[in-house]
């Protein structure tokens, strides 16, 4: 059984995406701020992270926190869905297409509200990866 570690300060979202992901067979933890996300991932590497963008106080934290982990050896190939709702909140525009090494280190991109058939598909071809 894979498990996912979810990163979203959002209670809704984040309670909703562990009751999704554990009825399709995932062991599912979930940290409400970057910081407990670090503490989880140290404790255990997940096989995928899915990682909100907007923190409060800080619109950009999940960008910083997925630069972060990128440039720890330990999670270079740990796979990231990054989910967000910038684009409703702000005129960036982000996509897929902005996926890179450097600036954004995830491995998906999806808006919210997020389609959960769409991110089970995308976590199972990560997974299978």
């Amino acid at each position: 059984m894979a498990y996912i570690l979810v990163v979203d300060d959002d209670a809704d979202i984040s309670a909703a995406l562990e009751v999704v992901l554990k009825n399709s067979g995932y062991e599912v933890d979930v940290a409400m701020k970057t910081e407990v996300g670090w503490e989880k991932l140290e404790e255990r590497i997940p096989d995928l992270m899915v990682l909100d963008v907007m923190f409060p106080g800080n619109d950009s934290e999940g960008f910083e926190f997925a630069r972060k982990v990128r440039g720890d050896n330990r999670f270079k190939s740990l796979p990231i869905v990054m989910m967000t709702a910038v684009n409703q909140s702000f005129p960036f525009g982000f996509s897929a297409d902005d996926i890179d090494d450097e600036w954004l280190p995830v491995s998906e991109f999806l808006e919210k509200p997020v389609d959960f058939e769409e991110l089970k598909a995308k976590i199972e071809a990560l997974l299978k990866k």
